[in-house]
């Protein structure tokens, strides 16, 4: 189950006692405050505490504007400039920490992104649970054979059944073995920092992860995008339905410039402006590289 227990218990306990506050809320992430969002087959996400909203980020840009400047758009018309020309340091005003439960192969990827204050499940000194990331039939594919870092077609049938029996024992087995080398019938075991050695990646741990909106904008377009792994993916996924409902105006501009934009290198950006007055541009008389051009076209031609 992906909240314990006891994890749900001071959930509904702080569901239950809301806070009186001066400060500025969110009705949208109100919504979301402590619950958990279900993630793979044992994972979560929640929210447990956030700063700032939309009029946050308007705030922070105009206490640059001195007197005599002309006055500025409305908010939402303020956002978009702002995310159009890459105005970063307003968006660091909001910030949110959450409370996320998710496999250690997944956390090494997502540690990567070093923009934000982590601190995660201490294996040293607690016991980790027995649960493990199991994929589902339908997201247990082979190795692409075009992509050194993809997946290709799905595993079916026989094949399918045996990798999953593998995956499972072998968890299993190895959690067996961290139980018995942390023993302590009639013996001192092994400490728990040496047994976590011998546990495999798919393994749960949980963290709270504390980030800016700014560096949660870079990470949601790396790991929420269509290329991604999808196990990150979907926490991506789970992570941006809040923030829409936090930062409605700031997300809409996210979705607008950065997910559903493209950037173009000055060569293709020159191609574009002569395939618009008429001429025909090949790879062989663009400048680009035959992996440029690969990539060039997919932007021109993607139908998202």
């Amino acid at each position: 189950m992906p909240l314990s227990p006891d994890q749900q218990a001071e959930v509904d306990a702080l569901r239950d006692a809301p806070q009186q506050t001066l400060r500025a809320t969110a009705p949208g992430i109100e919504q979301h405050l402590y619950r958990a969002h279900d993630v793979l087959d044992h994972g979560f996400v929640r929210v447990i505490d956030y700063m700032g909203d939309d009029s946050a980020i308007c705030q922070a840009a105009r206490v640059s504007y001195g007197r005599g400047t002309k006055s500025v758009q409305n908010d939402e018309g303020l956002i978009r400039y702002l995310m159009r020309h890459w105005h970063s340091t307003p968006f660091e005003m909001c910030e949110i920490k959450l409370h996320v439960k998710l496999p250690v192969f997944v956390a090494r990827q997502w540690i990567r992104h070093r923009t934000a204050n982590v601190n995660e499940y201490s294996a040293r000194y607690s016991i980790l649970d027995r649960e493990f990331y199991i994929p589902a039939p339908d997201h247990l594919n082979a190795q692409s054979v075009v992509n050194n870092q993809g997946r290709g077609a799905l595993l079916e049938g026989e094949e399918a059944a045996r990798v999953l029996d593998i995956l499972k024992a072998d968890s299993n087995r190895a959690y067996d073995h961290y139980e018995q080398m942390i023993s302590e019938d009639g013996q001192s075991g092994l400490a728990r920092e040496l047994a976590r050695m011998n546990l495999p990646a798919n393994i749960y741990t949980q963290w709270y992860w504390k980030v800016d909106l700014h560096n949660l904008f870079h990470f949601l377009r790396l790991r929420a995008d269509a290329h991604a792994q999808y196990e990150i993916r979907v926490y991506a996924d789970a992570i941006a339905k809040v923030v829409a409902d936090w930062v409605p105006a700031a997300y809409g501009a996210f979705e607008d410039y950065r997910m559903g934009g493209a950037q173009l290198s000055a060569k293709g950006l020159e191609c574009v402006r002569r395939m618009l007055k008429g001429e025909e541009v090949t790879q062989e008389t663009s400048g680009m590289s035959k992996g440029e051009w690969r990539e060039f076209e997919g932007v021109l031609n993607d139908p998202a």
